[in-house]
């Protein structure tokens, strides 16, 4: 019975159908979802809304933590209701529709987007629509499998729509710790000293009186596409492992590491895989998205804590994991992602963060958002958040992509998101490139040695032995800089005519 989880028995009236929960967001309006990384998010109301679509004139600006599952994005996009979206997206139709300029996308660094509406410089949130398992006795919310960037704006908003989802364990409760920084610039200090440290409280508080419906589901989160570790990432995790040895030798780093951070993806998720194997213990997470390897570090007996934002899983590992949340609890939390992704705790906890690369270039900089420099992808989600604040910025990639056709270190990134301050370690399936103390010529040097693929390795040597004649702190051709991706898009390989002829 859904009553059982409505605590707060005046809101029982509340309970109403999809459609007409939907019927509150009127066109124009700002609506923010929760949701991040396929996590915890909305299920019934936007579905609801795209519907509506059909006949109504519906345009809005959706927030939301970052990805969203269910095709939700894509079911918006295809009913034309997003005018414009942010913070992140990963949704491929979306994605077309954001780069033939039809929806406007806002690229945030996840720690940032509550902070603009909280000081008025977006905004306002007309409705939020905010998933959970269950309402406290006092109209709190209980989130689901994310926090995201939720809890503010069930705050902020002006009406909460809240999904009640059945399928999700009510022993996710207490897995949550609420902590809403006071307003700048009298700012008191996060009080989050330790990957364990709770600050908030284990729900959203809320006047009860703005929840204007409640609509009861029962659809279960997306599962993430994570591929098991392949050759190539494998090589990636022992690299990096082989490197964190070294690091504990010199007295930098104890067996138990620092806390890590790793972004989404198969690739990270397969480098902190790794670790299983590896000779470390004791290993704690202060990171957004808590991923498979996460939870199989925690059965290898490796793991005795992490903190997150959001639990992003597998269909096995979710299937696994979710019927068992109870057996985590004490070595889990989830919190809002201004918090898990908050630069003063990065700093101060001497975080270790592993996030992926499109592309990078010869000096260090890091392009994570877009294809040759114009077709946005997905977003720069957290990785900025923790590559300026980490005390190790790991960037991670295979050295190349599409069969052969792209190398992935480049001569000069097409964007950059990450620039070279920011950048301490590149690591590819060939080598890892240790660039913290080295000047922008050295960094080549390494780069080009240990992280470029055989196959382009002439190329990007000569692209600098000539460049390096021209001098200069920074030797770059400026007329050929971006000659590997004018070469790929006219030809379909960044390859040289001459070099394919060699091989």
């Amino acid at each position: 019975m859904y009553q059982d989880r409505i605590r707060l028995k005046s809101l029982w009236g509340k309970v109403v159908s999809p459609e007409e929960a939907a019927m509150l967001i009127k066109d124009g309006m700002t609506v923010g979802m929760s949701g991040f990384t396929r996590a915890g998010d909305a299920k019934a109301v936007p579905l609801a809304l795209a519907e509506r679509a059909a006949t109504d004139n519906l345009k809005i600006t959706l927030m939301t933590g970052a990805s969203l599952g269910n095709d939700v994005d894509k079911i918006l996009t295809e009913a034309g209701v997003l005018a414009r979206r942010l913070p992140f997206q990963a949704d491929p139709v979306l994605r077309r529709a954001i780069n033939r300029g039809e929806v406007m996308f806002v690229d945030q660094h996840l720690s940032e987007t509550v902070e603009l509406l909280r000081s008025r410089q977006m905004g306002p949130v007309d409705i939020a629509v905010v998933e959970a398992c269950a309402i406290t006795e006092n109209g709190g919310i209980i989130p689901t499998t994310s926090i995201g960037n939720t809890a503010t704006f069930a705050i902020l908003a002006e009406k909460v729509i809240i999904e009640l989802n059945l399928t999700q364990p009510l022993e996710l409760e207490g897995l949550h710790d609420v902590y809403i920084p006071t307003r700048r610039p009298f700012r008191e200090p996060i009080p989050v000293v330790t990957p364990e440290s709770r600050a908030g409280l284990p729900y959203i508080p809320i006047d009860p009186s703005k929840i204007a419906a409640i609509v009861v589901t029962r659809k279960a989160d997306s599962s993430a596409n994570i591929l098991p570790p392949d050759d190539e990432t494998k090589a990636i995790a022992g690299h990096l492992i082989e490197f964190f040895e070294s690091e504990v030798r010199k007295g930098r780093l104890s067996r138990s590491l620092n806390p890590l951070q790793a972004g989404i993806g198969t690739i990270a998720n397969a480098v902190l895989h790794g670790l299983i194997e590896g000779p470390f213990h004791d290993l704690t997470m202060y990171s957004e998205v808590l991923q498979d390897s996460t939870f199989d570090l925690f059965d290898a007996g490796k793991l005795t804590f992490a903190s997150g934002s959001s639990i992003t899983l597998s269909a096995d590992k979710y299937a696994e994991v979710l019927p068992r949340i109870g057996s985590y609890k004490g070595r889990l939390l989830l919190r809002p992602q201004e918090i898990s992704n908050h630069p003063e705790v990065i700093r101060r906890l001497g975080v270790i963060g592993i996030n992926t690369a499109l592309e990078c270039d010869i000096y260090g900089n890091v392009n994570s958002t877009h294809v040759n420099g114009t077709q946005m992808m997905n977003g720069i989600g957290g990785s900025g958040d923790f590559a300026r604040n980490a005390y190790l910025a790991v960037f991670v990639t295979k050295s190349l992509a599409k069969g052969g056709a792209i190398s992935s270190i480049v001569p000069m990134v097409s964007h950059v998101d990450h620039n070279e301050h920011d950048v301490d370690v590149l690591v590819t399936e060939v080598g890892l490139a240790d660039l913290r103390g080295l000047a922008p010529r050295e960094r080549a040097e390494i780069i080009i040695r240990n992280c470029v693929h055989p196959t382009y390795r002439a190329m990007a040597d000569d692209y600098f032995r000539r460049a390096l004649k021209r001098g200069g702190h920074t030797p770059h051709l400026l007329e050929e800089a971006f000659s590997w991706h004018v070469r790929y898009q006219n030809t379909g390989s960044m390859m040289e005519a001459q070099a394919v002829a060699a091989e």
